[in-house]
């Protein structure tokens, strides 16, 4: 029954596919000389072709149970959606096959309701060839469903040598983002201490000094009760930059605890939905943290909302994380804390999606693989 509704929808996308593998060559046709309006018509059609793509993947893991690595070329989307067209037609006339034999085959059940039977034998072998029909076009479902993902496969797959060179690309941009994300830290760290611990040392200095040098007891204990109001708020401070660089309740207690601390320290209700069952290794545990933190951190600082909601889950082999807020929206996915963010994710070959509307609300996803 799955695989017969798959090829349902799949003879309902090709239809789809047809028309717009129709309407684009219509459109690349007057353009085909001139590079600048190919260009300018490839990227609409691309697009168009990376959704349906996108789609068809949905649908074979769906509903045929083909699971295939994502996409990465335009190009590969637009062959596949101008190669399966056929095939999906070829899996609605099987399907419609199915009905024919299915209504052929029981025939002899309702056929005396409908008209008087004078040849009964006529009947029989009518149900008897619905029957058959019925058996080839039940196989013709299990081929076509067997052809779809060799299909998918074949055009939406890389072949060994191109995926080794993507993932060459791809370790080195992430090596070069790394040291950046480093380098960035470092920034951040030193920013911090400057700019709130060290000006706590310094005042703490100078109030002892100004003790020290008072002649009237009174106003030295006044400023020794400033020294150490000024020495707690810098421990204070400094707690937080070393909780800000990477918390030890990560280490102790796992990453359900250390979510709930981010919780409990921020200045807005957050409801964190935990769902593993298992502690995930270190470097997962340690990006969804951060995710999670700099996520709460910027909503709290930016947007200001009524409530944010953390989830935590797996699905098929990923990690995913999801922070949703209600507030003002309109985040910038391209600023220095949520590419920061994004350049971890793609360091452990995980992806970070930010959606952000004026207005909101606002979802932070990031999707990481783990065992």
């Amino acid at each position: 029954m799955r695989c017969a509704v798959g090829l349902i929808l799949g003879a309902a996308a090709a239809v789809v596919e047809l028309v717009f593998i129709v309407l684009a060559g219509l459109a690349l046709l007057p353009v085909a000389a001139w590079p600048t309006g190919r260009r300018a018509i490839l990227r609409p059609v691309l697009a168009g072709a990376r959704g349906l793509g996108e789609w068809e993947r949905a649908r074979l893991r769906a509903w045929l149970g083909v699971r295939l690595p994502p996409t990465h070329e335009d190009m590969r989307a637009l062959r596949y959606v101008a190669c399966r067209w056929p095939l999906g037609l070829l899996g609605g006339v099987v399907i419609l096959a199915v009905g024919i034999g299915l209504v052929y085959g029981t025939l002899w059940m309702y056929a005396w309701l409908l008209t008087d039977i004078r040849f009964p034998g006529s009947i029989v072998n009518s149900s008897l060839a619905g029957m058959f029909l019925l058996f080839l076009s039940a196989q013709g479902i299990f081929g076509v469903a067997g052809l779809e993902g060799q299909l998918a496969r074949r055009v939406l797959v890389p072949r060994h040598q191109e995926d080794l060179e993507r993932r060459i690309a791809e370790l080195s941009a992430s090596r070069a983002a790394v040291v950046d994300a480093v380098h960035e830290e470092r920034r951040r760290i030193e920013r911090d201490l400057h700019d709130g611990v060290q000006q706590r040392l310094v005042a703490l200095g100078m109030l002892l000094g100004r003790a020290r040098r008072s002649q009237d007891p009174d106003r030295a204990d006044q400023l020794l009760r400033q020294a150490h109001e000024e020495s707690r708020q810098a421990l204070d401070e400094l707690r937080e930059v070393a909780w800000r660089i990477y918390p030890t309740t990560l280490d102790e207690a796992g990453l359900r605890a250390a979510l709930e601390t981010v919780a409990e320290r921020a200045s807005v209700p957050v409801r964190v939905e935990y769902g593993l069952t298992e502690e995930p290794e270190k470097a997962v545990a340690t990006v969804a943290y951060f995710v999670v933190c700099e996520a709460v951190t910027n909503a709290v600082k930016h947007a200001k909302p009524n409530r944010i909601r953390v989830a935590v889950g797996v699905e098929d082999g990923l990690l995913y994380v999801c922070v949703e807020d209600d507030g003002c929206g309109g985040a910038n996915a391209s600023g220095s804390g949520l590419f920061g963010l994004a350049r971890r994710v793609n360091a452990l070959d995980g992806s970070l999606n930010v959606v952000s509307p004026p207005g909101g609300p606002t979802f932070v996803t990031a999707e990481l693989p783990c065992e």
